[in-house]
């Protein structure tokens, strides 16, 4: 895949998918459904409080008799409600709105009533660069905070599966560091890089080429890769690029919306269904994507 376009085209062929909002009363977040609805990827059912939704469709010209409303004015109570109206079959996936991140997840984390499957939560950002002939998918950038070895594995393979929802059958995953060669003594985060690949070998992550340590730059440029000399299959090719931490993955996160004019969707995964948890930063165009890249993820 080339483009955020591409999601989308494949979206309209899955879709419309029954997407449950938590706290809905948000401006652009309603404003991403409409367009979501109008493009025919999505019914919706917005839970939150029912006057603010109106007024702000209202303003907006939004045509409220195509949207569900269930009225539930608590941040935490309408996150469950939509945890459980995805573990009822009754929605597809679910979407943050104008809720607090804390309790959005507390819901999705909720032992009886929440998305849990066993598996870990990730977070997978799928970027549209100017520069870079095909998607780039960064991993994590907002959930996972200093993962070690194992956790590292499930959100390849986390990342790994939605790349598969999308048609890459064979994914190429760079792990990358600040250095391309093995330093355990002062770099234990490429130590994990190389065991990564190893696992990937053995087939402990399925369906994916991984390899590492790179630094972001072999990893994302033939070039760079040649300079420096590095032969590997995912050098300068990645579809995917694993961080070592949440910093790295939020700066680059931000990096290329910022400087590199990136264009983005982003879901959380390892859950019962997708979750849609966008920053009220975010682009309206970002929210819409996500939606999009939501509901492809869908896919089975």
């Amino acid at each position: 895949m080339k483009s955020l376009n591409d999601i989308l085209a494949l979206a309209k062929k899955i879709g419309p998918k029954k997407v449950a909002v938590a706290l809905a009363e948000d401006e652009d977040v309603l404003l991403a459904l409409d367009q979501a609805r109008k493009e025919n990827i999505i019914e919706a059912i917005l839970v939150g409080t029912k006057e603010k939704i109106e007024k702000l469709a209202l303003k907006n010209q939004i045509d409220m008799e195509k949207f569900e409303i269930m009225k539930e004015p608590d941040g935490l109570k309408a996150s469950l409600k939509c945890c459980e109206l995805i573990n009822k079959g009754e929605a597809d996936l679910m979407m943050k709105g104008l809720v607090g991140t804390a309790n959005f997840m507390k819901a999705i984390l909720d032992k009886e009533k929440g998305l849990t499957t066993g598996k870990l939560l990730s977070h997978v950002a799928v970027f549209e660069i100017p520069r870079y002939d095909k998607l780039l998918m960064i991993t994590d950038a907002a959930i996972n905070i200093a993962p070690h070895l194992m956790e590292k594995a499930q959100i390849i393979q986390n990342a790994v599966d939605v790349s598969h929802s999308l048609g890459i059958e064979t994914p190429l995953v760079a792990c990358i560091a600040a250095v391309e060669k093995v330093n355990p003594d002062k770099m234990p985060d490429t130590v994990d890089c190389a065991c990564l690949s190893k696992m990937a070998e053995r087939g402990q992550i399925k369906g994916a080429i991984v390899d590492g340590p790179f630094g972001f730059d072999n990893a994302i440029s033939e070039k760079s890769a040649k300079v420096k000399g590095i032969e590997s299959q995912v050098a300068g090719k990645a579809d995917v690029v694993l961080c070592p931490n949440i910093e790295t993955g939020n700066v680059i996160y931000k990096t290329l919306i910022e400087f590199a004019q990136a264009k983005c969707a982003a879901i959380v995964v390892g859950t019962k269904a997708p979750v849609i948890l966008t920053s009220r930063a975010d682009s309206h165009e970002t929210k819409f994507m996500s939606i999009a890249l939501g509901v492809a993820s869908c896919r089975k």
